[in-house]
């Protein structure tokens, strides 16, 4: 994820995610709550728990995003 972007802030009705850091460092907003990740650390996102994926830093990160089951067409928007 380029420095900058964010996803669109969504729940997944069924789909239990997890978010584990391989480098840089991402922010997840998570049911409005702020977690600052680096590299080797994660985080689980329960069903229906609304998130966002943010990069605040000025570099690359990249992160693996585990779903189960899998979120195809599970994603509804978040009200901001």
């Amino acid at each position: 994820m380029p420095p900058g972007a964010r996803e669109a802030r969504h729940r997944h009705t069924t789909a239990r995610q997890f978010f584990f850091v391989l480098a840089g460092e991402l922010t997840m907003e998570v049911d409005g709550t702020r977690h600052r990740l680096t590299p080797r650390t994660g985080i689980e996102i329960a069903p229906g728990a609304a998130h966002q994926a943010i990069n605040e830093s000025d570099v690359d990160t990249e992160f693996l995003v585990v779903s189960t089951p899998p979120s195809h067409g599970d994603r509804i928007a978040a009200d901001a």
